[in-house]
């Protein structure tokens, strides 16, 4: 998977912003929860008031601050809180009957910095909690009048149960005495509340709009990464296999090609947006939910690692099934794509046999195996979902059982347990997100090895780094020589052809001929490279064609395959496949001279159109258009491998004829089944077995070799042959 990796690198900078679009979007999400704690804590449980230092305080509840400080507390406090009157309070909403109109000094809180605002919460914090404490007291156990540092038994009584409540208590303590304080002097309390609401509401809201707005910047980024990233991928596949030789083509199957293709790549396209969305954004969301987490709650850890060792270990036995299956998916797409595809191409050799419902079984029994293979995969993972929904229920109620009990011990808010619980679903979610990838991570694996293979494979037929460029000595171009050619088919033990010398001067036709396996077409593959020999060598125009760039030695031949394939568009699109500049003239006459009348003569014309593999013309008339589409190339050499099969003998004739006139300085070389093909021809080879057992002019073969007089007398019984 990794060696697919250099596809992204053009994506570098869409990359980046997405990492850094995907830590805004945690950043936002993570602090949701801490808002909400405040409101829930400070918002709604304390009114407004979420700290212990308040903004205003009285002269009398100063006062009694003051017995539970020392000087340099005093002074401290007496340096950051100023006297102020009730029309100059803008900190705190008053009341218009403010009891601060009775002659009650005011203090208000001046500007701190931030070492100041925490040492200033401590002493606050200690100060009003005594000072809430010793009013509950009973009037004789209070030590008035004592200076601190002559503490009587009740100040060191009070001092010691400070001391033991802890942090989160005093706290707490405090801003109840400061909320008892705001009430004495008059300050709004519902409106101090509210707007305490309000604004971390609008910051809330904020903040959602900030992680939606990334959300949709990241599945923008990441598709258009995903989507490149698989459009170059799908360039670079068809690049290769379009230059795959034969003998690449027997390593990988059509059906198998198809599907890494499109499917394979279509897996590495969503894994590769999943990851840039999910993959990346999971870690940095579960390790800021356990920073964040932590930092509510540290002693109620233990149940999220305990939750999380639980969803590991489920996520590592689904995969340990999971993973096997996912191998065996991708050949059964394999295999389903072969049936079809074998069933569709020759649905006309199917239904001609009756061999309908034999066919529909092997589809049935492909796409069965498909189906068992998947539904067994997907009941595995629709297990991964109930499971977490128990698991984060029962975490849910861990956290309210044991946060309940802390919260009654003071050593916790309502809304800090609250916030822990997101934070606790939020790291589950996390480790599920990162699950779903780990179990799509394999099957894509698979494909993009599949893919890497096709990309890997090596090209057993490649330009020479110093071409030759090919300039012919003679005038007339196109003479193509065999010497001593042997040739092997990649694994096999045997050779197909064995020791072929011949020459096939340029202006001639030459006709090959032989019994069924005899290796015609192999042989007239050679020419062109699309196999290259195994001994020997093949020279046009004396030039070793090996030592030329396969472009160069493809634009000096015609070639007509012995299945006539033709693309979907019109005829003038198929006619133009050989040389894209062409002119009308040109196509309408290479068409005159293929036979091809039934084009001439529709109102259509060139413009008829063409349908999938020419399925709209008969074998004849595609076999007269390939032709002609090889004639409007109008190039030195012309191969025709059994391209006249199709053909009724007076058109065969015909065509041979106008054939010769069009193309009377090129090389023709025929293969051919039919004597009445190529018994004109100024040069006839016979093969059998791959080796050749007579050359000749027809009328010297019949006289010399008992192969082609076999051929003839078993095609023209009864018949004088001339």
């Amino acid at each position: 998977m990794f060696k697919l990796m250099k596809y992204l690198k053009p994506y570098g900078l869409s990359i980046a912003a997405v990492v850094i679009l995907l830590f805004v979007q945690a950043n936002f999400d993570l602090a949701l929860p801490d808002y909400m704690s405040r409101i829930v804590n400070y918002g709604i449980q304390q009114g407004g008031i979420d700290s212990p230092l308040p903004k205003i305080l009285g002269e009398t509840t100063l006062s009694q601050m003051r017995f539970f400080l020392n000087e340099e507390e005093s002074a401290l406090i007496a340096k950051l809180y100023h006297p102020v009157t009730a029309e100059a309070v803008t900190s705190v909403p008053l009341k218009k009957d403010s009891l601060s109109s009775d002659g009650q000094k005011l203090y208000a809180l001046g500007p701190l910095t931030k070492e100041e605002q925490g040492q200033l919460e401590r002493i606050m914090a200690r100060a009003l909690s005594a000072a809430t404490m010793m009013q509950k007291m009973p009037a004789g156990m209070k030590a008035q009048g004592q200076a601190p540092a002559d503490k009587g038994p009740a100040l060191q009584q009070l001092s010691k149960a400070l001391d033991a409540l802890g942090e989160k208590a005093l706290e707490q303590m405090a801003i109840a005495r400061i909320h008892q304080e705001y009430e004495q002097l008059g300050v709004n309390l519902e409106q101090l509340q509210m707007s305490y609401i309000v604004r971390y509401g609008i910051i809330m809201i904020l903040m959602t709009l900030g992680s939606m707005l990334s959300v949709i910047l990241v599945g923008f980024l990441a598709s258009k990464t995903a989507a490149g990233a698989a459009k170059q991928l799908r360039h670079d596949v068809f690049s290769k296999v379009i230059n795959f030789t034969n003998a690449e083509f027997d390593t990988f199957s059509t059906a198998s090609l198809i599907t890494r293709t499109t499917n394979d790549i279509t897996q590495m396209q969503m894994v590769t947006f999943m990851s840039l969305r999910m993959l990346l954004f999971a870690p940095i969301m579960g390790g800021g939910g356990v920073i964040r987490a932590l930092g509510k709650a540290p002693s109620m850890a233990w149940i999220i690692g305990l939750a999380v060792l639980v969803l590991i270990g489920g996520i590592a036995l689904v995969f340990s099934i999971a993973l096997p299956r996912f191998q065996l998916m991708q050949k059964l797409v394999d295999r389903l794509n072969l049936v079809a595809r074998e069933n569709l191409s020759g649905l006309m050799v199917v239904r001609a046999f009756n061999r309908e419902s034999f066919e529909e079984e092997r589809f049935i029994r492909a796409n069965r195996d498909l189906t068992d293979v998947s539904l067994f995969v997907n009941r595995v993972m629709v297990i991964m979902m109930p499971f977490m929904m128990i698991l984060m229920n029962v975490l849910s109620i861990g956290i309210i059982w044991v946060g309940s009990h802390r919260v009654a011990q003071a050593t916790m808010q309502v809304g800090d347990m609250m916030a822990f619980m997101q934070y606790a679903m939020q790291i589950v979610m996390s480790f599920m997100m990162l699950s779903m990838m780990f179990i799509m991570l394999p099957r894509a694996a698979i494909s993009a090895n599949r893919i890497a293979e096709v990309l890997a494979a090596k090209e057993t037929i490649k330009d020479p780094q110093n071409p030759m460029p090919y300039k012919p000595k003679a005038k007339e171009r196109g003479t193509v020589e065999f010497r001593d050619v042997c040739f092997r088919y990649p694994k096999a033990d045997t050779d197909v052809l064995c020791h072929i010398s011949f020459t096939a001067p340029a202006g001639k036709t030459t006709g090959i001929i032989g019994p069924t396996g005899a290796g015609k077409s192999t042989l007239i593959n050679l020419i062109p490279r699309f196999y290259d020999v195994t001994a020997g060598s093949i020279l046009i125009d004396g030039i070793d064609i090996r030592t030329m760039t396969q472009k160069d030695l493809r634009n000096l031949i015609g070639y007509v395959p012995q299945r006539s394939l033709l693309f979907s568009g019109t005829i003038e699109e198929n006619l133009r496949f050989a040389d894209e500049g062409a002119s009308r003239e040109g196509l309408l006459e290479a068409l005159k001279v293929a036979q091809a009348d039934f084009v001439l003569e529709n109102p259509e014309g060139l413009s008829a159109p063409v349908s999938q593999g020419g399925a709209n013309f008969s074998g004849g008339q595609k076999q007269r258009l390939a032709i002609a589409r090889a004639l409007v190339k109008n190039c030195p050499i012309y191969l025709f491998d059994d391209s006249f099969s199709a053909l009724d003998y007076r058109t065969d004739a015909r065509l041979r004829k106008a054939l010769a006139e069009r193309t009377g300085t090129s090389t023709r070389i025929i293969v051919a089944q039919r004597v009445a093909t190529i018994m004109h021809a100024d040069h006839i080879i016979v093969l059998d077995e791959g080796k050749i057992v007579g050359q000749g002019t027809h009328q010297e073969l019949l006289e010399t070799c008992s192969a082609y007089r076999e051929i003839v007398e078993s095609q023209f019984k009864g018949e004088k042959i001339a």
